[in-house]
């Protein structure tokens, strides 16, 4: 699929800037040279729309690796690339310097053990920035999570997977979990068994709504609801609100001959992001992106201003959290006070 979709159909619904001054650390980005293209410059002309976006962190986009070498070091390719691009970003200063202020790169931790070195390379080339990995679990038989490769089902649950996810935790980095609506008691089971682990779940648990759950919501609201609360049990798990714009979610903005408002936004995502910020609380949620994945159903500035109708009646503190601490911690990011204060007087 081409997620660069087309600029002027994202551009022919246009909106004010809600709460312009609010620090905003955007924890779920991809940057690749596939499905149309979205590097640095296509990310920056969409962090300085209007948001005061602070930081953000990349996410695992099978991008820049290695083409030769051991196979298991080559996704250290990605890491050395995005990191060479955050220094880029910095160079260019502008409203966003801290692009990519945490990489989150991708390890098979189906090496077990053996991944420890693996991760020790992605630390060497992060430069300071590696803070984690993503190994793609989301699988179900009417979808194809990544192509051409369909992750191996209970993926989690295997030893040697786990075993690489110790290695993980010994090294003091997060594992962001990608999964599919029906999978979410397996990641709960990953966190019941090794409570030191942190683990972030992206894209609140992919609630499905197209293939076969299309005209099923009513069904798989409440069986998501009852995951998510399992999951809310477990303190290591902390979770990216967004990612709902993907077609699987089923919402189809995409289709529509002009792309949705920020008011159409949270009227149907709301019920998902708030019952995830009720069962999580503020301090273990994060709004997320999802750029440029998210990009075929709304613009950057419209999709932020719908995060900020949502928690409009969060208090400041709330919002802070939601916005920029909550990502900031977990993913233990060096962003300067002056930068993430959230300064009220702020008009820009």
């Amino acid at each position: 699929m081409n997620f660069n979709v087309s600029q002027a159909w994202l551009e022919s619904h246009a909106e004010e800037i809600i709460e312009p001054g609010l620090p905003i650390v955007d924890p779920h980005h991809h940057l690749w040279d596939s499905h149309g293209g979205y590097l640095l410059d296509e990310l920056l002309s969409d962090t300085q729309t209007g948001h005061r976006i602070v930081a953000t962190v990349f996410c695992q986009s099978d991008y820049g690796y290695r083409s030769a070498g051991k196979p298991a070091f080559r996704p250290v390719g990605e890491t050395e690339s995005i990191a060479s691009l955050a220094r880029e970003a910095a160079g260019r200063g502008g409203d966003c310097p801290r692009v990519a202020a945490g990489i989150i790169g991708y390890a098979d931790l189906s090496l077990g053990a053996a991944a420890a070195p693996v991760l020790q390379a992605h630390i060497e080339a992060g430069q300071g920035g590696f803070r984690g990995v993503r190994h793609i679990a989301a699988r179900h038989d009417a979808f194809a999570a990544r192509v051409p490769d369909q992750p191996p089902p209970g993926l989690l649950a295997q030893e040697a997977f786990r075993e690489g996810c110790r290695a993980l935790q010994e090294a003091g980095l997060v594992f962001d979990a990608w999964v599919y609506h029906p999978q979410l008691y397996e990641v709960a089971d990953l966190a019941n068994a090794l409570p030191g682990l942190s683990i972030v779940l992206d894209h609140m648990g992919g609630p499905l709504g197209a293939g076969p759950f299309r005209g099923m919501r009513e069904q798989v609201f409440p069986w998501w609801r009852e995951a998510m609360a399992t999951l809310a049990a477990c303190p290591n798990v902390t979770v990216k609100l967004g990612g709902l714009g993907m077609p699987i979610g089923g919402f189809d903005f995409h289709k529509r001959e002009r792309p949705p408002s920020s008011i159409d936004i949270a009227a149907q995502w709301g019920p998902y992001i708030e019952t995830c910020i009720e069962l999580f609380g503020p301090s273990r949620c994060m709004f997320e992106s999802n750029f440029p994945v998210d990009r075929i159903s709304c613009s950057y500035p419209v999709l932020w201003n719908a995060y900020k109708r949502i928690a409009a009646g969060a208090s400041d503190s709330e919002k802070a959290a939601l916005f920029e601490g909550t990502a900031t911690a977990v993913y233990r990011l060096d962003i300067p006070p002056a930068m993430s204060s959230n300064d009220a007087s702020r008009e820009d």
